[in-house]
């Protein structure tokens, strides 16, 4: 497809930005599922703990994940606009704030987290696993959080190659980590589900190694103002908090309800927490597949905006639904024909494999729906309205509470039943922020 005037990046530009991303995400993904597949074969008590403290683990990196994006906003604006050298200033103010941001988030889940979870955990055995595991988790935001800063400069600059390069090292050393230190190998005792933080934790702190190695030795630090280490500019981290905070706090305040879903899930029992869990892994691989597109859709928003090329914004998002669902429908569409094939990934069990396939089918049926509503999304993120990104998830975050509260803790619904929220989300993000991108004034917004 050539560049026109209403679509002002090919299918194959976007697809060079995007399969590296893909990969990455997929790779990140891998993570989960890596700790899903060991603990999956240790017991349900401890798939269904990890699915509980995990979650609540990516609450807590939700809000550095939330900086990251709100920097990688303005790394991309400079970088559309060609202000390069002020890319260096925005990436060290931000691992200033991110190490800052860990150390402080990092204290209060070790010292509050185990009151938390006793007091909203039923089962006295999802207790004790899900605290185990947190434990040891909680360690990885030292690395993780600054690695996303690293991830925010090359999605920001369109270098996504070394995402993928990235990934495949921190996998690696999951599965090796996780092996080691689940089983018990090397002559080191079987740490069960704190083994898999521990394993998660050191891979994270390896992918950060990667990233500074190879930052320093492959990338053109003077063009983009990286081979100076500045002062804390308190005017700079001030501007980019005008624009992550908002990110910060609505990526909090969707996965707290994301975890608040778990949390409803645990009263139904372990069975279909174990099952929720596993359907949770499966449904990351379409989502990040989903991701890659709409991250590369909010990048390129952004882009667009500062060369000037607002008019081509609305084709540009179109472009990238029909791109996204040319991927994540067919798999989708895998899943649900072959359910036993992918659930064999994650458990040896045939009766939790039988109790998760009415689960995989409602969950593979709301990408339908979230694939245009998350495009959507990070195309209003990447036009600079942060804030009214944030107002739009509230106001779908409260009806999709009111949606879970009602049908599993009132109605107490089968599980399956309970993964039609997905679709109450979806939609009504759709609608709100395709009526933003159609009628909303972001055209003359400037970060």
């Amino acid at each position: 497809m050539q560049t026109t005037p209403t679509t002002h990046y090919t299918n194959k530009q976007i697809w060079l930005i995007a399969y590296p991303i893909l990969v990455s995400l997929i790779m990140e993904q891998m993570i989960g599922m890596t700790d899903t597949a060991f603990l999956g074969r240790v017991g349900e008590v401890e798939l269904g703990a990890s699915a509980i403290a995990g979650v609540f683990y990516m609450v807590i990196f939700m809000v550095a994940f939330g900086f990251s994006i709100g920097t990688q906003i303005l790394i991309a604006r400079r970088n559309g606009e060609g202000q390069y050298r002020e890319i260096g200033s925005l990436f060290y103010q931000g691992i200033y704030f991110q190490t800052g941001l860990a150390a402080v988030l990092f204290l209060l889940s070790y010292c509050f987290s185990p009151l938390l979870l006793k007091r909203i955990i039923a089962s006295p055995q999802i207790y004790e696993a899900a605290t185990d595991y947190l434990h040891w988790r909680v360690f990885g935001a030292f690395f993780s959080f600054s690695a996303v800063i690293f991830r925010a400069f090359f999605l920001g600059t369109t270098q996504t190659r070394t995402l993928t390069l990235n990934s495949v090292v921190m996998v690696v050393s999951n599965v090796v980590f996780n092996y080691i230190l689940i089983y018990g190998k090397l002559g080191l005792p079987a740490l069960g589900i704190a083994g898999a933080a521990i394993g998660s934790s050191l891979a994270e702190g390896v992918s950060l190694v990667f990233f500074v190695v190879y930052t320093r030795c492959r990338i053109d630090c003077r063009k983009y103002g990286l081979d100076r280490i500045p002062r804390l500019q308190w005017a700079v981290l001030r501007r980019m908090l005008d624009v992550s905070f908002w990110t910060m706090l609505q990526n909090f305040l969707s996965l707290s309800t994301w975890f608040l879903f778990f949390l409803y899930i645990e009263h139904l029992g372990e069975r279909s927490l174990a099952v929720t869990n596993i359907i949770r892994s499966v449904s990351g691989i379409l989502f990040m597949v989903m991701m890659a597109f709409a991250s590369t859709c909010g990048s390129l928003v952004s882009n667009l905006i500062g060369a000037g090329h607002r008019d081509s914004v609305r084709s540009t998002i179109r472009q990238h639904i029909r791109l996204a669902y040319a991927f994540v429908l067919p798999l989708a569409l895998m899943f649900a024909l072959f359910p036993e094939v992918i659930l064999s990934v994650y458990t040896d069990l045939p009766e939790l494999r039988q109790a998760a396939v009415p689960s995989l089918w409602v969950m593979c049926s709301t990408y339908l729906l979230l694939v245009p509503a998350n495009v959507y999304f990070q195309a209003v993120s990447g036009t600079g309205n942060t804030r009214t990104a944030l107002c739009l998830e509230l106001a779908v975050l409260v009806i999709y509470v009111a949606y879970i509260t009602f049908t599993i803790l009132y109605l107490r619904l089968d599980v399956a039943l309970c993964w039609t929220s997905e679709l109450v989300y979806a939609g009504f993000i759709l609608l709100f922020c395709r009526r933003y991108i159609c009628r909303g004034n972001w055209a003359e917004k400037r970060i």
